[in-house]
């Protein structure tokens, strides 16, 4: 039974309980459903950002949910809204984002035997979330969301569904749950020394030890043991997602899996800490990964361990405890490699890449897009990557320094999500900084004029919530990339491809931003200068950035390369017959 006498209505129950888990921003798109609720939050000081896309609202959560670690809170309206949030809530899922999503209904007894909406509404999102449930009884909402807040941030995160009838927030109930009672951590799964002293061994053993480290090492807080392992035993790191930043991409030690990928393959042993052995790692298999290559995963999700492709160790353990167990048996025996066979292999590749988009004549190239955003960006900034074409030209260019400093669109990559996400993530740098008394790390987004077009209305929601260190830079090259690519090769040309000339600096200014069109190389660096000491509003740089050869064709410009997985498996196998 709870400690706290007082009666009190659902909404102050369920804000009570977000403020036990940290919360103090949410994104709501504006609803009937939620008023109650949001009249309480406001009350209590935390602050609404308002969206206008359902998907949008919940790709915010998200994005705050990576910068702070906290939940993530959405609030959406059942009936219209479930369906249009499908996208938010997948990218969250595959993205392992702990975010709540919570779903005004409207009351029972309104529900007639042969209503419209006959279906389970929770049916839709139940195999792309941990957990969705409908709260029944007023009495029991605070022990909903404290298991709903739980269930997110347990173990593997990932995004929660609860619905609840909107008539419960103005119910008058004695909570069913202790209001008052601190958040309990969860538990740390600890790898088991025999496993950690076999892992040191093959690790010593290896001429050309290799790192993999993604957002499973980012959410475990394992920056502390990668740059040990890097920067101590001279081990080099590839990393992923939300891991990029945890070692700074230093093309030493510390590099980026989209642009290092290429030299995956002259490991003979490899580490994965806290990442998926997916499409975009060629399923950990021959001919992206040397077929007889000792692999070793440590994951927090036993499921994870040796999916796709047999390991000779895998551990389910947190990822920061098993890197400094590994770090501290490797320094026991006097360990340190020796990282230079990785920029060796990548050599020809980094001159390719060097080689372009260098000249102030004609067109801006993608690659000078990059170089400008690192050298006037600041040092704390989070760099956020979306769109198709454009983000994988960024990925040849980009280097993140800082931990907590990158995010973009994938596991799922759907396009324009970047936009939602770096919303989200400068609503949670605002709370950090506000916390502590310090000014928020700015961000900026790269992304392209098409998956910029997905959600432009969100950017009136940064506008009116005073997200003002926010610089969104479009590279707008008027079509579909890869269909601008791909097209004439299938069918001798385009079709259902192009935008033509839409000015995005006009639709920012539309929305309450400030927005400046770039079309001349040497524009960039200063328009990017300007963007980047405004802190009035946010801020859109609408650069004219014509389609260049596609890299995907090249392999030592290719970011993004596509495998099948029937053939790589042929080609594993065939490697480990031969």
């Amino acid at each position: 039974m709870s400690s706290d006498s007082n009666r009190l209505t659902g909404a102050q129950v369920m804000a009570r309980v977000l403020e036990r888990y940290g919360v103090r921003t949410v994104f709501a798109l504006a609803g009937a459903s939620q008023t109650v609720l949001l009249d309480e939050l406001d009350k209590g000081g935390v602050k609404i950002v308002p969206s206008r896309h359902e998907s949008a609202t919940v790709g915010a959560a998200d994005g705050y949910s990576r910068v702070t670690g906290k939940i993530g809170v959405a609030m959406i309206n059942v009936d219209q809204g479930m369906p249009n949030a499908i996208t938010g809530i997948s990218s969250a899922f595959e993205a392992c984002s702990p975010v709540l999503i919570l779903v005004g209904r409207e009351p029972d007894p309104w529900t007639e035997p042969e209503h419209q909406v006959d279906h389970d509404e929770l049916a839709l999102v139940r195999t792309i979330t941990k957990w969705a449930r409908t709260v029944h009884s007023p009495e029991r909402l605070g022990e909903y969301v404290d298991a709903a807040c739980r269930r997110a941030l347990a173990g593997r995160p990932g995004p929660v569904v609860l619905a609840l009838p909107k008539d419960f927030l103005t119910d008058i109930i004695v909570p069913g749950t202790d209001l008052d009672t601190p958040v309990t951590a969860a538990p740390k799964p600890a790898p088991r020394p025999d496993d950690v002293a076999r892992a040191a061994e093959l690790i010593m053993a290896a001429q050309r030890p290799l790192i993999l480290a993604g957002s499973g090492a980012a959410h475990a807080g394992a920056g502390p043991a990668l740059r040990r392992l890097t920067q101590a035993l001279q081990i080099p790191v590839l990393t992923n997602a939300m891991a990029r930043g945890l070692v700074p991409e230093d093309e030493s030690l510390g590099w980026s899996w989209p642009l290092a990928q290429t030299a995956a393959k002259e490991a003979d042993l490899v580490v994965w800490l806290g990442i998926r052995m997916g499409k975009r790692f060629g399923y950990g298999l021959a001919p992206r990964f040397d077929a007889n290559a000792k692999m070793i995963q440590i994951d927090v999700h036993a499921d994870e361990i040796a999916r796709n492709r047999p390991v000779d160790i895998g551990m389910v353990a947190d990822a920061a405890l098993a890197g400094d167990a590994i770090a501290d048996a490797l320094a026991a025996q006097g360990y340190r490699g020796n990282p230079s066979w990785l920029k060796d292999a990548l050599a020809e590749r980094l001159a390719a890449i060097d080689a372009l988009g260098r000249g102030d004549d004609g067109p801006i190239h993608p690659y000078r897009v990059g170089r400008e955003i690192m050298a006037h960006m600041p040092n704390d900034a989070i760099f956020v990557n979306d769109g198709a074409s454009i983000l994988s030209w960024m990925f040849g260019v980009m280097r993140i320094q800082g931990e907590g400093g990158y995010a973009d669109h994938f596991p799922l990559g759907s396009m324009g999500m970047g936009g939602p996400l770096a919303l989200g993530i400068a609503a949670g740098a605002r709370e950090i900084a506000e916390a502590n008394g310090t000014t928020p790390r700015p961000v900026v987004l790269i992304t392209g004029d098409g998956s910029f077009g997905f959600y432009p209305s969100e950017y009136n929601g940064a506008a009116l919530a005073g997200l003002n260190r926010f610089v969104t830079v479009i590279a707008n090259n008027g079509v579909w990339g890869n269909e601008h690519h791909a097209q004439p090769r299938q069918i001798g040309r385009t079709i259902n491809a192009g935008f033509g000339d839409v000015r995005y600096d006009l639709i920012a200014q539309g929305y309450g931003c400030h927005g400046e069109r770039v079309d001349k190389p040497a524009d960039l660096g200063p328009a990017l200068q300007r963007a980047f000491a405004r802190q009035d509003r946010p801020t859109v740089l609408d650069v004219v950035c014509p389609e260049p050869e596609s890299p995907m064709g090249n392999r030592n410009l290719a970011t993004i390369i596509y495998s099948d997985v029937e053939e790589t498996r042929k080609t594993h196998w065939a490697d480990v017959a031969g």
